[in-house]
């Protein structure tokens, strides 16, 4: 059943509260995005992922489970969902489940009883430990979302464990009976005939014995020595005879702190484990710029770091394992604010080098809802008008146990919050950008009237366009999708350059991530001199020995 078809396709993200309102509540649902799968038709991807829509009492917009096998009644139904499957699989779109089990909401019904005795059955299926001798918590773990990873309950006198937001309980993988459970309930999804599952910080289910403390300046991720524990592997095996390897789907797997090397046993080539794996370090912010509030202060690679980090995974997975390619998420500012240039001269232009920059690298690509619009950041001024719990717990931590002013962690709300990318989607220059014709439960971007979906379907010069073309081109050249990745005059300070090859064909992708017009170098020209042609561009024409602000140009051989 493990046919690799998912190599040549291409994955939408959907942020279903952001995506389509269907009733006037202000909050996207499941009939929004069957109103909206011939537009997705249209653009040509091959699988959507759809973020959380299972019970949840929506502490951090889904990612709290109370049922894994029911749907949020903001969203609707499983009639609804199980309409949005048949429809998507009749326009040869496949759907791929957000899968949320390292730990689940306080109001599951396996939590409640868990906290009711020591000797509950449930007990065990949480990550439970007792106070230190002075009452304390077991370590300094430190949650993701800012303060302590630990919260007491008087109940069984213990804490329990939260990576996340303390309405968000770490299971216990190492209790087996959780393991049984989950896999059941995967089962039945595929069942039901979804596709795949994206696997939500699946590096982190298993935990290290004794829970020691990690690095005492570590984040929730590192600081908590719980991602790629001894036992990952092993679990994800398990998962994949009980469950995946029965299943013609795509895995991908979010592995926060995963590096090259350890990338290669998740989504190692042999399929034991899991298709491919999200892994953070190219949207980790700049090595140049010393951080001191986790990512808040930080600033994105510059293109020399961002050219060598891709390369390295280009370089280290080949012929080992699978790479998935992103920029933009629904935990990431918007990639054409973040890498590119959002301003009104240069948005278009360097959405489009940014795409093509990505797509023609080796792996899956991966397109966040809006981004093949050209959307970007929202910038909205007050902390009152953001709704993500990571970045009020970072405003309210920064602002009073840091004493940092108030402006200037707005500042760094603006650039890297999520919910930049979480705004409405951006379908129309009416009210609301036609996401809603109630009161949206987020604002949208102020620059809806010009960036929509309206206003680029059917302009040939578009980035909807673009996007639609470099699509089409993984459905359809071979050298795009198996071609070995070389880079070219690595140390440029704007130039990203890369060949694809494969057999006597050869792909030559050049990127200027400036905006100044950039010198071709001497071999790159010579190199150019003997293409057959251009696959694609984002300027009308080519300009002899230079590449303009922002431009993208793909030779073929």
């Amino acid at each position: 059943m493990n046919e690799k078809w998912w190599k040549n396709a291409v994955v939408y993200q959907i942020y279903p509260r952001s995506f389509k309102d269907s009733n006037g509540d202000g909050i996207g649902d499941l009939e929004g995005i069957y109103e909206k799968l011939d537009y997705l038709a249209e653009l040509g991807i091959d699988v959507i992922w759809m973020s959380p829509v299972y019970k949840s009492p929506n502490d951090d917009n889904g990612y709290d489970i109370s049922d894994y096998q029911d749907i949020m009644d903001d969203f609707g139904t499983m009639d609804d969902f199980d309409r949005v499957l048949k429809k998507a699989h009749s326009l040869n779109i496949k759907i791929m489940m957000d899968l949320v089990v390292n730990h689940t909401s306080d109001e599951h019904k396996w939590f409640i009883e868990s906290k009711k005795s020591k000797d509950n059955p449930y007990h065990d299926y949480y990550m439970w430990a007792d106070p230190d001798k002075n009452g304390n918590p077991p370590n300094r773990w430190e949650s993701c979302f800012s303060g302590s990873a630990w919260e007491y309950v008087e109940s069984v006198g213990q804490f329990y464990l939260h990576s996340f937001s303390r309405k968000q309980p770490d299971l216990n993988w190492d209790n087996p009976k959780v393991r049984e459970e989950v896999f059941k309930m995967m089962t039945w999804w595929c069942d039901k005939g979804i596709d795949g599952f994206r696997m939500d910080v699946i590096s982190m289910i298993s935990k290290y014995p004794g829970l020691p403390d990690g690095p005492e300046n570590g984040n929730g991720y590192t600081g908590n020595t719980s991602c790629d524990g001894p036992n990952i592997h092993k679990y994800l095996r398990e998962m994949n005879e009980k469950v995946l390897s029965k299943y013609r789907l795509i895995t991908v797997g979010e592995c926060p702190g995963v590096n090259a090397e350890q990338a290669k046993k998740y989504a190692n080539i042999d399929g034991s484990e899991l298709d491919m794996i999200f892994q953070f370090e190219h949207v980790s912010g700049s090595a140049l710029k010393p951080c001191h509030h986790g990512k808040w202060d930080g600033e994105a690679m510059t293109m020399p770091e961002l050219r060598a980090n891709f390369t390295k995974w280009q370089k280290d997975l080949e012929g080992c394992a699978w790479n998935s390619l992103f920029l933009s998420n629904h935990d990431q500012p918007r990639c054409v604010s973040r890498f590119g240039n959002d301003s009104e001269q240069y948005r278009e232009l360097s959405a489009k080098m940014l795409a093509t920059m990505t797509h023609f690298q080796k792996g899956t690509p991966y397109v966040y809802q809006g981004e093949e619009l050209g959307m970007t950041n929202a910038y909205m001024e007050n902390i009152a008008d953001y709704r993500d719990i990571e970045s009020l717990n970072a405003y309210k931590e920064l602002t009073t146990k840091e004493n940092i002013p108030a402006k200037t962690v707005m500042g760094y709300i603006k650039a890297v919050g999520r919910d930049n990318a979480r705004t409405p989607m951006q379908w129309d220059a009416s009210d609301n950008g036609g996401f809603t014709s109630g009161t949206p439960w987020l604002q949208v971007n102020k620059n809806y009237k010009t960036i929509n979906a309206a206003a680029q379907v059917n302009d040939p010069d578009s980035v909807f366009a673009y996007y639609k073309k470099l699509i089409a081109l993984r459905h359809t050249n071979e050298v795009m999708v198996n071609g070995v990745y070389d880079v070219l005059i690595p140390d440029h300070p704007q130039i990203y350059a890369y060949t694809r090859t494969l057999g006597d064909k050869q792909l030559l992708v050049l990127c200027n991530d400036s905006e100044k017009e950039v010198g071709v170098p001497a071999e790159i020209e010579e190199k150019i001199a003997g293409a057959q042609g251009i696959l694609i561009q984002n300027y009308k024409d080519v300009k002899a020995g230079v590449l303009r602000p922002y431009e993208a140009v793909v030779y073929a051989w």
